[in-house]
C-alpha cells in the first residue's frame, strides 16, 4: 500500500511565522510513527522558537536559506541540508532575507501540528 499526497491535497495551517502543509499524518493515511510536513518561511521570518517534547525532527532544505539556532548550536540552512533536532531541544528557525525557505519536516513520533507552540522554552 502505498499513500500520495500532492500539495494541492495537503492540510494547510498558519503558524507562527510560517506555513505547515501536512502530507502525511494519522488522519490521512495508515501512517502509525510519522508526520511528515512542508513548512513554508517568509523571506526575514523569524518567529519564536518552541520545543518538541517527545518528537525527533528532522528537517531538508528543499529551498533558500537560513539559520536553525538551539542553545548550543546554529545550523546554517541551504538546499540539500538535512539537521536533527532531538526531542527536548528548543529551536528557532530563521529565513534569510533574499527569499522564502522551505523546510520538509518530519517528526517520531508523530507530532499535532502546532501543539508545541504553547510550550515555549
Amino acid at each position: 500500500m502505498i499513500t500520495r499526497v500532492a500539495r494541492a491535497e495537503a492540510t494547510v495551517q498558519p503558524l507562527p511565522g510560517r506555513t505547515w502543509y501536512t502530507y502525511i499524518d494519522q488522519q490521512n493515511s495508515p501512517a502509525k510513527n510519522v508526520t511528515v510536513g512542508v513548512s513554508i518561511y517568509p523571506a526575514g521570518s523569524r518567529p519564536t522558537g518552541h520545543v518538541h517534547d517527545t518528537q525527533e525532527e528532522t528537517v531538508y532544505v528543499a529551498s533558500g536559506h537560513g539559520r536553525l539556532v538551539t542553545p548550543d548550536a546554529t545550523a546554517d540552512l541551504e538546499p540539500g541540508v538535512a539537521v536533527l533536532i532531538a526531542p527536548g531541544t528548543f529551536h528557532i528557525t530563521e529565513a534569510g532575507e533574499e527569499g522564502p525557505l522551505e523546510l520538509v519536516c518530519l517528526f517520531s513520533p508523530p507530532v499535532v501540528p502546532g501543539s508545541y507552540e504553547e510550550r515555549r522554552a
